[in-house]
């Protein structure tokens, strides 16, 4: 019989679960919604999904450790959860709690941390040995791989790539800092802009405000994509300022870190070279020493939404 570890990415709105074999195939998927305001509720829906997926592959296949990939800062120890911005964990013992409900070994990563491992592992970064993974969604995340380890920081709070003060005294950020990365570099940093042009010139916007329903307020990222795919001109201009940023922001780490390659996720991604091309015009402008060093690749991530599940749960099947 063979052997799957199960990972969960455990999000704000949803918690998605997958059986894994080795080669980072999922084999049967499972989703709950995200009982954010509640830590024992978060658990109960954990230990349900393990329990499907547990039904799922009795006959063939035996299931031996869980993965979970939780959006917060987690402990060195891979234990607790310290903080999630949206769920209600404060220093929450959540490998613990699991255990007891389910009976398997357990190991909590940060997602974005997760979702580094599987791109790394089975994904758009398998072919080198250092590399960031930038998740840009509704924030920036970040994950890091350094000679071939995850980096994780001596507290295991390292990587969070979003924060990194671009402009001192800039927009407020979530974290309570201002000028973040993720405030210019961002799913939210996109509408942010995309609405401001739709107020000060609608007819410029005028494709945004359709796709919106004529409603400022529901301009999303995804409509910008999709107007510049297009050929929206003024959609185009707002992926191509977040993907300057989005350059800049990778030229600074390189000075750094000096990764082999950045994979860009998350949704805002999508976009595929309307917003990664001017990101590496960008990162080539106002990387370090151009021209007197090698240079990095900017590559789109290759495993979607399921990047987060897939990397804990190999790291469960190595812990």
């Amino acid at each position: 019989m063979s052997r799957l570890t199960i990972g969960v990415d455990v999000g704000g709105t949803k918690i998605a679960a997958g059986a894994v074999d080795e080669a980072g195939t999922v084999l049967g998927e499972g989703r709950r919604v995200t009982p954010a305001t509640s830590a024992p509720e978060i658990v109960a829906a954990i230990a349900d999904l393990v329990d499907e997926l547990r039904d799922q592959h009795s006959d063939s296949h035996e299931i031996e450790a869980i993965g979970i990939g939780a959006a917060g800062f987690v402990d060195a120890a891979r234990s607790h959860v310290l903080f999630a911005p949206n769920l209600a964990w404060r220093d929450e013992p959540l490998r613990k709690a699991v255990e007891e409900r389910t009976g398997l070994p357990t190991v909590v990563e940060n997602d974005a941390n997760a979702a580094a491992w599987a791109e790394f592992q089975f994904g758009a970064g398998r072919d080198v040995d250092d590399m960031i993974l930038l998740t840009i969604g509704t924030g920036l995340g970040g994950g890091l791989v350094l000679d071939g380890e995850l980096y994780r920081g001596a507290f295991g709070v390292g990587g969070e790539v979003g924060h990194l003060r671009v402009v001192p005294g800039g927009h407020l950020c979530g974290c309570g800092n201002k000028g973040c990365w993720e405030q210019y570099a961002s799913g939210s940093a996109l509408e942010r802009e995309a609405r401001a042009l739709a107020r000060s010139s609608p007819s410029q916007a005028a494709r945004l405000l359709e796709l919106a329903g004529g409603r400022v307020e529901r301009i999303e990222g995804r409509m910008v994509s999709a107007a510049a795919a297009e050929g929206d001109i003024p959609a185009r201009e707002l992926l191509e300022d977040l993907g300057r940023w989005i350059g800049e922001g990778i030229a600074t780490l390189a000075a750094v870190l000096d990764p082999a390659v950045v994979v860009v996720g998350g949704g805002v991604s999508e976009a595929g070279d309307l917003l990664l091309e001017p990101a590496r015009t960008a990162f080539a402008r106002n990387l370090t020493a151009r021209g007197h060093r090698p240079s990095l690749q900017i590559r789109p991530a290759m495993l979607g939404n399921e990047a987060g599940l897939i990397g804990a749960a190999d790291l469960a099947r190595r812990r």
